[in-house]
């Protein structure tokens, strides 16, 4: 196997790897497995997914985004803000920036360590969804980001069983065969809110789902429990801002920003496979 070089990133907690592949040099018949192995924690890299960078005629670039299962995913929020920032940093794209993505075009602006990106309209959104209620739940709604989530209020997320209930909604026959991720939030304040998700694809509690945060900051203002901007706290502590235009009853322009982080750079070893 030749080096494969990767940098490690993580944006508010949620980690990825990010391998530039504009030289063609990783097949995508070898991705899914190359993202199970490295995504491996203790035993490998470790990382909630992994994102492959490949040229584009269209924009700036284009990228593909696999969970650590090896499935590929339409959109990651956090994992769109942390790509942003390597093309700029490779220049591969400057500082204003567009990349393509199975769900459509990305536009971002990075400054610094601090990423805005607008993301794809959300669609589908419905309240009060025909979900069997389960204990501490206040509300039951449904919203794709760019992925599916179920998006629940809660009245205790701190003590609240993410793992247990957030599986049960992912694997709910309502959403198969491709399943949804599961968030619990609290509103903090007119214009806050704190979420805990469990990922589709990790499997997992993770420490900061953007689509997942977009996800509750909408559902959250149209039931008036919110206002735009609003702060987001991830598990992770990070606080991720979402903005949002609407037309009537329709949201038209859905911004996030946040912090990145660059943990390393590195060459995949095949051992590591």
């Amino acid at each position: 196997m030749e080096p494969i070089a990767f940098w490690k990133m993580n944006g508010s907690g949620n980690d990825f790897i990010i391998i530039d592949n504009r030289d063609h040099k990783i097949a995508e018949s070898d991705m899914s497995l190359l993202v199970q192995r490295c995504c491996r924690r203790r035993e490998s890299v470790g990382a909630d997914g992994v994102i492959f960078v490949h040229e584009s005629d269209q924009y700036d670039f284009a990228w593909q985004y696999y969970n650590a299962d090896g499935g590929e995913a339409e959109m990651c929020g956090n994992g769109g803000r942390c790509v942003s920032r390597f093309a700029y940093l490779k220049g591969i794209a400057g500082p204003e920036l567009t990349f393509g993505t199975l769900t459509g075009p990305v536009s971002a602006t990075v400054k610094g360590r601090m990423v805005k990106v607008l993301m794809p309209r959300p669609a589908g959104l419905a309240l009060d969804i025909d979900l069997e209620p389960q204990p501490g739940w206040l509300t039951k709604d449904y919203i794709n980001t760019g992925v599916p989530h179920v998006v629940v209020q809660v009245g205790d997320l701190a003590g609240h069983p993410v793992v247990e209930q957030g599986r049960a909604v992912r694997y709910h026959e309502r959403f198969s065969p491709e399943g949804t991720n599961a968030n619990f939030f609290r509103i903090t304040g007119q214009d806050s809110l704190e979420i805990r998700t469990y990922e589709r694809g990790v499997e997992d509690e993770t420490l900061a789902c953007g689509t997942g945060s977009i996800a509750a900051a909408l559902v959250a203002c149209t039931r008036n429990l919110v206002k735009s901007p609003t702060r987001v706290k991830t598990r992770s502590g990070e606080i991720l801002t979402i903005s949002f235009e609407t037309n009537g009853d329709t949201i038209e322009k859905v911004w996030m920003e946040g912090n990145t982080s660059i943990v390393y750079e590195g060459i995949l070893h095949e051992e590591a496979l």
